[in-house]
């Protein structure tokens, strides 16, 4: 479970970080921002993490900031030694509200609360990743389909998904997209090419047709592929 910690004084971040291993250690503190601006960069720069501790007043202003920039999919847990916020916290994904100096067993049941939670909705949350997700486009979080993508194409850093409707660049690698995406449905073919294995129409001369595109296949695909294909 990945953590990122919000908050511009260095002691009470490690004070946290330092509560979690004790009594979390499957939680990892992947980053911790001191920053408005530095915690939008880091949110449209790396894949949303699962939980955010997120300090009010930070070194440059308010957090509540970041979530107007940013759309936050992951739960907040809110720290801060002003209790007149509360209600501005719970319009975004805030989950719970803690008041510093934050003690051990307040902290201890916040954290249960969210791995609770995360245990009752990972059925539905893995039914609803298969359905669809979301990609960050620019400065832009845009909704994928899975079932309306009809191949991926790498291109340095960035990979064009192209869906029946629109083709939407995402700054990933196709490890992170695999991730997302459901097995036995989406398939490499190519270095720079995964295809969604309903929408082929037809493969010929070392292509795979899907709509008006030509997909190469690549040479240590191929077998692979025909074999998934003679297998059907």
């Amino acid at each position: 479970m990945r953590v990122i910690i919000l908050e511009d004084e260095s002691r009470a971040a490690s004070y946290l970080e330092r509560l979690l291993v004790k009594i979390a250690p499957e939680m990892v503190v992947l980053a911790k921002i001191e920053s408005v601006r530095d915690g939008i960069k880091y949110l449209l720069d790396n894949p949303m993490p699962d939980l955010i501790f997120s300090d009010i007043q930070l070194a440059d202003g308010l957090s509540f900031e970041i979530y107007n920039h940013v759309i936050v999919t992951c739960p907040i847990i809110f720290t801060t030694a002003y209790d007149h916020y509360a209600i501005e916290a719970f319009k975004t994904n805030g989950i719970d509200y803690l008041l510093k100096p934050i003690e051990f067993d307040r902290f201890y049941k916040s954290v249960n609360k969210v791995k609770k939670l995360m245990q009752l909705n990972s059925l539905q949350q893995d039914n609803l990743l298969s359905k669809y997700f979301f990609v960050k486009d620019g400065y832009k979080q845009m909704k994928v389909c899975t079932e309306d993508i009809l191949y991926i194409q790498s291109e340095g850093n960035y990979l064009n998904i192209v869906t029946k409707n629109e083709r939407v660049v995402a700054r990933m690698t196709f490890q992170q997209i695999m991730e997302r995406l459901p097995p036995h449905q989406f398939y490499r073919v190519h270095n720079s090419y995964v295809i969604n294995f309903k929408h082929i129409l037809k493969i010929e001369d070392n292509q795979i047709f899907i709509q008006n595109d030509k997909i190469p296949i690549g040479i240590k695909y191929k077998e692979n592929l025909f074999n998934i294909v003679n297998a059907i």
